[in-house]
């Protein structure tokens, strides 16, 4: 590096006051004899007495923030209001949440950034990537939430037997009416006793996801469930995909699903990833909206019963999802995987063309009526009631509590 620099400050001299035909044989001439290209060569020519000493040697001016304190606040209530997705899904939809939060700003939309909200924050938002908004609201994020507990175990019985194994999804099933399920335990620090349960079903094409609280993993709290979350789908459910939990494979599940004419497939046991996207909306929805608390009361069950139609409804509506297009080769020859656009669930499902015009109209109504913000306000107001009742008793059951 010693040799480079006292090249190019040899030639620096002449190359400064040469002419246009003489500078391009001095590049070329330092281009051969150092080994840089001719733009790195001219650059490096034009600073060479600028700087002393080796480049790492040179502190650097920090650029100034782009983002002020009121454009980070502003977003982190925007984050909230959208419910809480990541930075790609968040910057893709960040132009329809503002419009729907100015559309309802008197009603509170903006909480108490409202006075920080202006246009050039707006600006700055709607410009802002997507990795910007994820390093924003790291701090943010990092204070929120306690971590959470599985319960489920594979057991064999008839029923592993009888239900086939599906590890991916075929091309055939590409399209509306798979939906793959699972459960997630309220049980805080501690599996004893009993605890409620969420039960999950996410259609794997459009993503169209449905929660309902139940009171335990009984088959009859289970086959109610699933009778309640047929009727929320805007289309018909044809195929279910579970785990090897017993809540799944038993005679009861099996009669309902063969009486409503619902092929079942099952995952490897111990293989999570064969059910990809229920156990992603397992951590998104599940785990992001009611947190990790212990619930065991039925005024906790109702209110989860509560909560769940408001997350969903903000979930298929307003939070885009990425679907998987296929794989491709990198310039090292690392196979990875290719997405489309952001897109909501309620887009795929319109794209599909599966719904009738009175239903299609129906969500149109719907989701121009709907103030995002006051969903979001009230979704927050039945989180805190959860957290009041459950808080003390989940922190009591920690293996680190005194």
């Amino acid at each position: 590096m010693s040799a480079r620099r006292e090249i190019t400050k040899a030639e620096a001299s002449a190359y400064a006051k040469a002419s246009k035909k003489v500078k391009g044989g001095i590049l070329d001439r330092l281009v051969a004899e150092v080994g840089w290209s001719r733009a790195n060569a001219r650059r490096q020519l034009g600073r060479a007495f600028a700087r002393r000493g080796p480049a790492r040697g040179v502190a650097r001016r920090p650029r100034p923030p782009t983002y002020g304190y009121d454009t980070v606040k502003v977003l982190q209530q925007v984050w909230v209001v959208a419910g809480q997705p990541c930075g790609k899904y968040l910057a893709a939809v960040m132009g329809t949440t503002l419009a729907n939060m100015d559309a309802h700003i008197g009603s509170g939309a903006f909480g108490r950034a409202r006075a920080r909200y202006s246009p050039q924050v707006r600006g700055q938002l709607l410009a802002m990537s997507a990795a910007t908004i994820d390093r924003l609201l790291a701090p943010f994020k990092r204070s929120m939430y306690p971590a959470g507990k599985s319960t489920t175990r594979s057991r064999r019985n008839q029923y592993t037997e009888s239900i086939p194994l599906m590890s991916r999804v075929p091309e055939i099933d590409w399209q509306p009416g798979l939906v793959a399920i699972d459960t997630v335990a309220h049980c805080g620090n501690s599996a004893k006793g009993q605890y409620a349960f969420t039960l999950t079903a996410t259609d794997v094409f459009t993503g169209w996801t449905v929660n309902r609280a139940i009171k335990n993993k009984a088959s009859t709290w289970v086959v109610g469930a699933m009778e309640a979350i047929q009727h929320e789908f805007p289309y018909p459910i044809d195929h279910i995909h579970s785990d090897n939990g017993s809540e799944f494979l038993n005679e009861p599940v099996t009669t309902w699903c063969n009486a409503h004419n619902i092929r079942m497939t099952r995952s490897r046991p111990r293989h999570s990833n064969d059910n990809p996207f229920v156990e992603q909306k397992n951590g998104a929805v599940v785990r992001g909206s009611a947190f990790n608390y212990r619930y065991d009361t039925d005024t906790e069950l109702g209110l989860l019963n509560e909560l769940w139609p408001l997350v969903n409804l903000r979930k298929n509506l307003f939070l885009p999802t990425k679907k998987v297009t296929g794989y491709r080769l990198t310039k090292t020859g690392k196979s990875t995987r290719t997405y489309d656009a952001p897109r909501t669930p309620a887009q795929r499902i319109k794209d599909t063309g599966i719904m009738l015009e009175p239903q299609r109209r129906h969500m149109d109504e719907l989701y121009a009526s709907l103030d995002l913000a006051g969903l979001t306000n009230r979704i927050n107001e039945i989180q805190q009631h959860l957290i009041h009742l459950a808080a003390a008793k989940t922190n009591s059951q920690s293996p680190h509590a005194a």
